[in-house]
This record gives structure tokens, C-alpha cells and sequence, in this order.
């Protein structure tokens, strides 16, 4: 007797009577040979990811059982969108039903008809959620998260590759977690550029940490202009991966924090003339810890203007990067502890690079080796 296996598949609709072809969808599901139904999530209303003039859709997650294989339910899958008058005219466009094998157990496959897990499905919210609801704890076979942690890092956008634009990887964090370290390991590991922090040759910086506030606007826009320069669209080539050690929105968190009133206004008028230049990340590292401990790491890297740094500045530091998560909304964001991170575990390094081929165009982690847990909070 063959032996069963659980399988999610998504189903979404975006023509005509869209709840009814879910719905039909799901019982057609049911009532299909060596299939069976067990649950399926709430439906969720998203707009189209690709093509704007096109109507709303309706998503829902099923949750089945079967003794077919992967290639057989996906065989069962297009018969019943066909049925439900399914036509298959252009990628992403409009449909009367599509139902697509997200998950199936925990098999890893890499076919020229059939990826699973479903390749983009780490990029949805709206698939996410769904599995989420019917299994939070349920692991990504080659990202080795939790579809609870993945729905997290999209913060509820959905997104799209595109191959078309730089592929920036920020790692953020505050003063003293380790974000120059990560990102020189990451850049080694995938063999791209780095783009680094110009801190040290900002001759202004020392200064404002001495005391001298007069220079604060000076040393901001040192560091505006250099960042310019470093993640400029027409500079970095599109489809190409490179790791900063820096989030270019840190820009407006340490101005509010360094500049009086004055130096404000000027500096928030130069910062929104420039900041259109700046390429977007497709994803950002978001490295936290305790200030106690980035503290510590700072006065261990004895940087002589850092010594000055306090625990109240770090504080602050931290409130504002947790605000800008929070509400973030242009890439995914993974979340990882930096004092979890083991950098004598080659794995370490190997599994967060791994995870980032997931998250921009081209090749994928190789389906042979799905990537380990990576420490999160």
C-alpha cells in the first residue's frame, strides 16, 4: 500500500465569480482519486503582483493527503483547473482558478516541469499566512524555517524577483553588533563585491564624538554623499549580488538623533534630493543584540571616537532600528541574534548565503543540499 503523504497547495483566483472557483476548487480537491482534503485556510484578497489593470485576487492554502506522487497530484492538479476553465495564456496573467503545489511533504525536487518547494512561495504573503494558519511550526525543506518565520520577513508585502535591478544585500544594525564581520563573511562566501561604511575616512566624525556638534551636519552629509556614491542605480549592475555593511535609511535615524533643528531642515532637504539615486535592497540582514554587549564589543575594537559612545545612545540606537523593522516594507527582512551567530561553524556562514540565493534571481540553493536552521529571534 502506498504510503501517504501531506501536500499544501495553493489556490487562487482573480476572474469572475472568484469565491466560487475557490470554493469549487477545494471540493473538487475532496473529491478527486487517491486525494484527501483536510483543511483550508481563511482566504486572503491580494492585488496582482505583475500587471496592475488586472482584478483583485482571492488566495487560499489546502492542506491534502495523497498516495499519488509529486508528478501524478501535479497531473491531478491541471485537470482540475482545466475543468474549472483554466486557460493558460500568458505568465502571471489573469485566471479562472490556479493550483499550484507548494509543498509536498518534505521532498526536494528541481525538474523542468515541477519545483518543489513552489520557488516563489517565500516571497508571498498571502501564502505564507495560509500555511501559517494551518501549520505554523510547518519547516521550509531547503530554507529550514518555519513558515511563521518566513511570513515574518515579508511583514505582509509580497514580492516579485527581478534580475532587472542591483541585487543589494543590506546587513543593519546598530553601533557594535557585528555588521562589517557578517558582511565580509557573506561577500567571501558568494563571491561578490562589499560595500563598506566609510567611516573611517570621515575626518569630521571623531570630532562630532569629542563634543563638537558644529561639525555634525558636515559629517552627515560626508557620509550622505559617500553612500550616494556607493549604492548608485546607474553604478551597481543589475543582476548582480552585493553585500553592504550598512541600510541606506540609517541616513535619516542618525540625523535626527546627531543634528539640532537647523541642521535638520538643511540636511532632510539635501537627503530627499539625493536619496532617489540610492539602490533599494532586495534584502536586509537585520543583526540584533543586546546594547550591553554591543557596548562591550565596541570598547574591545578600541576605536579611540567610539570610547566616548554611552549605553543611552546605544538605547536610543535600538529603539529607532526596531521602529524602522517594524514598519518596513521594501524587501524581506531576516532577523538574526548576532551573539547565535558561530563563526567558527563553517555551516554558519554557508547556510545564511544559501538563504540569500533564495531572495534574488538565478540559481537557487542546489536541491540537493537544503540549507540548516539559521538562529533567529
Amino acid at each position: 500500500m502506498a504510503e501517504h503523504t501531506t501536500a499544501y497547495i495553493g489556490l487562487g483566483s482573480n476572474l469572475g465569480d472568484r469565491q466560487r472557483y475557490i470554493d469549487s476548487g477545494a471540493k473538487m480537491l475532496a473529491g478527486a482519486p487517491e486525494l484527501r482534503l483536510l483543511r483550508v485556510s481563511d482566504v486572503i484578497e491580494t492585488p496582482p503582483l505583475s500587471q496592475d489593470d488586472q482584478p483583485n485576487y482571492l488566495n487560499a492554502v489546502a492542506e491534502v493527503q495523497t498516495q499519488l506522487s509529486a508528478h501524478g497530484l501535479l497531473k491531478t492538479l491541471g485537470e482540475i483547473e482545466i475543468l474549472l476553465g483554466r486557460r493558460r495564456k500568458e505568465k502571471w496573467g489573469p485566471r479562472t482558478i490556479d493550483l499550484d503545489l507548494l509543498l509536498f511533504g518534505d521532498e526536494i525536487l528541481d525538474e523542468p516541469n515541477l519545483t518543489v518547494p513552489h520557488l516563489q512561495m517565500h516571497l508571498r504573503s498571502f501564502v505564507l499566512k495560509g500555511l501559517s494558519q494551518l501549520n505554523a511550526g510547518l519547516l521550509h525543506p531547503v530554507l529550514g524555517a518555519p513558515v511563521a518565520e518566513l511570513a515574518e520577513r515579508l511583514n505582509g508585502r509580497d514580492f516579485a524577483l527581478d534580475s532587472q535591478r542591483p541585487q543589494l544585500v543590506c546587513v543593519a544594525g546598530i553601533i557594535g553588533v557585528g555588521k562589517t564581520t557578517l558582511a565580509e563573511k557573506l561577500a567571501k562566501e558568494l563571491g561578490c563585491r562589499i560595500l563598506r561604511e566609510p567611516y573611517d575616512t570621515n575626518p569630521y566624525m571623531p570630532q562630532v564624538y569629542a563634543g563638537k556638534k558644529e561639525l555634525a551636519l558636515d559629517s552627515q552629509l560626508y557620509f550622505l554623499d559617500g553612500r550616494i556614491k556607493q549604492l548608485d542605480k546607474s553604478v551597481l549592475a543589475p543582476g548582480r549580488i552585493v553585500v553592504s555593511d550598512y541600510v541606506f535609511d540609517k541616513e535619516l535615524i542618525y540625523a535626527h538623533r546627531l543634528l539640532n533643528t537647523e541642521q535638520l531642515a538643511l540636511y532632510k532637504d539635501i537627503h530627499a534630493s539625493m536619496a532617489g539615486k540610492a539602490a533599494r535592497p532586495v534584502l536586509v540582514i537585520y543583526l540584533r543584540d543586546t546594547v550591553g554587549t554591543c557596548l562591550d564589543r565596541i570598547h574591545r575594537r578600541n576605536r579611540p571616537y567610539e570610547q566616548r559612545i554611552e549605553n543611552a545612545f546605544l538605547e536610543a540606537l535600538n529603539e529607532d532600528y526596531e521602529r524602522l523593522f517594524a514598519n518596513w516594507t521594501a524587501c524581506p527582512v531576516i532577523r538574526l541574534n548576532s551573539s547565535e551567530l558561530d563563526y567558527s561553524q563553517t555551516s554558519t556562514v554557508e547556510n545564511l548565503a544559501n538563504q540569500i540565493k533564495y531572495y534574488v534571481p538565478g540559481p537557487s540553493v542546489n536541491p540537493s543540499e537544503p540549507a540548516l536552521r539559521t538562529p533567529a529571534v
